[in-house]
């Protein structure tokens, strides 16, 4: 069963990484032409609001002097028809995007380059295996911290903080009648604690055998929680300032995904005295956060084929990894053309969501009734030297409140989905196919790798189902 996961979530974390990695790297864009002095000065559709035009809904950069006055109000005044300096920067100019999925538009170099120094990174900071990357992650899980708590200091002396705050912390009850809703709810959890991508089978196989893992999970999972609640203050204490800015509600100034993180914020942040400073503060966190999760990643899949042949392997550790980090650049180099926001958005939409849940649905239901939910809790009484405390509460969790939670979010999910879209882009029916095909590729590795075992393995067909389980 072990082998049948570790391959299952290579496969699955290949597809995943691709997206991943792949926003360091517009955040060291960002930082190296914070200010546009080089880019921005230059006068074309890219730069419209620099020069003090207007975008409209179609694109077309307008001037005051081309259209009647009560055009230009009715311009200005429309939220929907026109583009922040920011939007501008990050996909015409940063991106450079096409007007869809079907037009790669050729490569944007300054990407392959960034991406490029993050693969490096990654590489020389994994290359002496778990010994240096714990020692990397001791500032990398750090250092957002002390960059929120000063975003935050600062951000909530600004006017209209409270009202983003207020915005953020005003639930919208309607909204828990949407799958959608629990899905990207369960989809956090599984990105930000990784329980069905092999990051804590890993990690956790080089604690000691008795190692309290029952505190440390409650520990991480409370932290992780409480991590995200804290970063929410920061982010909208940030977007009411914008409002306010703006004049507009903070509910059309709040985004999701890259529009936040690469639109909105900066936008804001730009606002601010000595915005270089905030502006290199906030993106090289989410630079340390990115590549802190992209060691984790990397590091399972080494694991994972060094197990896979360790008498070949095990000394050749260092080129496994580098082999792995070459060959994630060069499938990575898909996303930084012209159109690789596109396909990051179909791999969100669909690797990110269903491949997760399936993945966590397998896992859940072999270990609860497969392998079986007394033998998990005999085996954390030999490991804890007691039953994980309430001992019922665990064994109906494993076997039923969990699978079905997971089978539910998954079916509505399945049901309540849209068509993929990215701002105003609407994908193609074919893009829907291609979608639901790199989902699948990543889970195909659980049910192809069963088959296989079950069917070189020896003796009867029930005895062979739970041979790896005896």
């Amino acid at each position: 069963m072990a082998k049948v996961q570790y391959v299952s979530q290579a496969l699955g974390l290949f597809i995943a990484t691709l997206f991943q990695i792949r926003f360091p790297a517009p955040a060291l864009f960002y930082k190296a032409e914070t200010d546009c002095f080089s880019a921005c000065r230059k006068f074309d559709s890219k730069n419209c609001t620099l020069h003090h035009g207007l975008i409209s809904h179609n694109g077309t950069c307008l001037f005051m002097s081309d259209v009647s006055p009560e055009e230009w109000n009715l311009l200005k005044n429309s939220t929907h028809n026109s583009k922040m300096a920011s939007d501008e920067y990050f996909h015409n100019y940063v991106l450079d995007m096409t007007d869809g999925l079907h037009d790669l538009g050729g490569f944007r170099w300054q990407l392959a380059l960034c991406l490029l120094a993050c693969w490096l990174v990654v590489f020389f900071c994994l290359l002496r295996g778990v010994k240096s990357m714990g020692k990397v992650v001791y500032f990398t899980a750090l250092f957002p911290y002390l960059v929120l708590t000063i975003l935050l200091i600062r951000g909530s002396s600004l006017e209209g903080s409270y009202d983003g705050i207020i915005f953020y912390l005003t639930p919208q009850w309607h909204r828990l009648k949407e799958a959608s809703v629990w899905a990207d709810a369960a989809i956090q959890i599984f990105f930000s604690l990784s329980p069905c991508w092999g990051g804590l089978i890993t990690l956790a196989s080089y604690n000691r055998f008795h190692n309290n893992f029952y505190r440390d999970a409650l520990f991480i999972t409370l932290g992780n929680c409480g991590t995200s609640f804290f970063a929410g203050f920061v982010i909208f204490s940030i977007v009411g300032f914008m409002a306010h800015e703006l004049g507009v509600p903070v509910s059309d100034v709040a985004q999701e995904g890259a529009g936040l993180a690469f639109v909105a914020y900066p936008e804001a942040v730009a606002r601010l005295p000595i915005s270089p400073l905030w502006s290199f503060l906030f993106f090289f966190m989410l630079m340390t956060l990115g590549l802190g999760t992209q060691f984790t990643l990397i590091e399972t899949v080494v694991t994972t084929v060094v197990d896979t042949w360790p008498e070949k392997l095990r000394r050749s550790k260092p080129v496994v990894l580098g082999v792995v980090c070459l060959f994630m650049y060069i499938t990575g180099l898909l996303i930084c053309t012209k159109a690789g926001m596109y396909i990051l958005q179909l791999m969100d939409d669909y690797c990110a969501s269903f491949s997760a849940l399936i993945i966590g649905l397998v896992e859940v239901i072999v270990l609860g009734w497969v392998y079986g939910i007394e033998r998990i809790m005999n085996d954390m009484k030999v490991m804890l030297h007691e039953y994980p405390f309430p001992y019922h509460y665990w064994r109906l969790i494993w076997r039923f409140v969990v699978p079905l939670m997971i089978l539910f979010i998954l079916i509505f999910s399945i049901i309540d989905l849209k068509p993929p879209k990215y701002g105003n882009y609407v994908y193609p029916d074919w893009a829907i196919p291609l979608g639901w095909s790199m989902s699948a590729f990543s889970v195909m590795a659980i049910p192809i790798v069963a088959i296989y075992k079950v069917y070189t393995a020896q003796g009867p067909l029930l005895t062979v189902a739970y041979l790896p389980f005896t």
